[in-house]
Parts: C-alpha cells; structure tokens; sequence
C-alpha cells in the first residue's frame, strides 16, 4: 500500500472502517431506558415523547444550520430535552453530556473493532495517521479509547466538533494540515465512496475503500 514511496500519511474513516457496529436509537427499548434513567436524573419524559423530540430538535438544528453538510453536538439536543422537562433542579449542560452517553449505551447491539483493521494499523505504526469521522465525540472517543485504537492516531477530527460532517472537504483540509503533508502524499481509507473515497479525491488524494486496504495488513 506505501511501497511506491509516495504515501507518508493515512486518514482513516471510524465506523465501519476501524469499528464494527450496529445500533437501534429509534427502538422502545432503547428510548425507555434512556427514559427510566432520566426519572433519576430530575427528568420526567415518556419515551415515545422522548424519541420525537429528539428526532424533532435534530431536524430543526440542521435545517438552520446554514451548512451544506451539517452536523449537531447530540448532548446539546439532550440538554434542552432535559432542560425542558427538568422537575427539579439540574444542571443541564453537563446531564446533557450524560444522557448521551446512556443514550449511547441503550442503543448498542454491536461494537468491536475490526481485526483486520487492528493488524493493518499494527503493520504501519510507524506511519502518521488520523482518523476522520461522522461521528460524535461525547461518546466516540471513549469507544475508540476502551477499543485500544485511540492512542494509534496522531489526532482524531470528528464532525461534531465543527458542525459539518462528511462530504464536507473542509474536514480533510483539517487532516492535511494537522499531519504537515501535502495531498498526493496522503492516502484516506474508508467504507463509503461518498464520504470517504470522492472528497479526498477532489482535493487531489489518494483513497481506498477498507476492504481493498485489509489486503495489505
């Protein structure tokens, strides 16, 4: 994969690329867990209600966001639920980042990294590296951190801390500067052609999709 020389850096892509998940944020399981928590918490909500003004509170973010590509901070949207349906005093900033996180937890099926993804990074170690996600931070860099693959990357840019997400170009422009190289220099490696492999291509690098790149663990 870097044998021609040219290649002095990687982007990778995280879910569904380096993790392997599934989720069910939609469920009645899920959202009365996250529902029966939140009674503890000073926050009585029902969980039908909870998962459409949820639903509701992204549409409406996104749809103001003026970004072509936007993206949402998820425990900004759970600090107004909460904020709103608070029968006690609460903090809702920080109960915002909390509900996330059980939010989280409630929806998980799967979640396990790729063990070719695990002997790939193994084999170029030595290479620097990043990860660039759609992803949420409050709750991703803890499942990349319990998974050992944080501390593999030189930096990780995820798209809720900048409110625009994949395609946005903006993002790769990010990795380019971050790892100090140029674009024909650096190789993105993910599992969707749209977010993954087009945008990095435009701005003149190289990209594979992950099932390509195993090959060369």
């Amino acid at each position: 994969m870097l044998q021609n020389g040219k290649i002095k850096g990687l982007i990778f892509d995280c879910y569904k690329t380096l993790i392997d998940i599934k989720t069910d944020e939609r469920s009645r399981e899920t959202n009365e867990r996250v529902s029966k928590w939140l009674l503890y918490q000073g926050v009585r909500i029902e969980s039908e209600r909870l998962r459409e003004e949820y639903k509701w509170k992204i549409i409406g973010r996104l749809g103001n966001s003026g970004q072509q590509h936007p993206d949402i901070r998820i425990e900004e949207i759970f600090a107004e639920i909460c904020a709103e349906n608070a029968f006690k005093e609460i903090d809702p900033y920080w109960l915002g980042i909390e509900t996330a996180k059980v939010f989280r937890t409630a929806s998980i099926r799967k979640l396990e990294a790729y063990p070719q993804s695990l002997r790939l990074l193994k084999k170029y170690k030595n290479v620097p590296k990043c990860i660039v996600s759609n992803a949420q931070r409050v709750f991703t860099e803890h499942e990349l951190r319990f998974l050992g693959l944080y501390d593999r990357f030189n930096f990780t840019i995820m798209s809720s801390d900048h409110c625009i997400k994949k395609p946005d170009t903006r993002l790769f422009k990010m990795a380019l500067d971050g790892l100090g190289l140029e674009p024909w220099e650096v190789l993105s490696i993910g599992d969707t052609p749209e977010n993954d492999i087009y945008p990095p291509q435009s701005l003149g690098m190289n990209a594979m999709h992950i099932r390509d790149a195993w090959r060369y663990a």
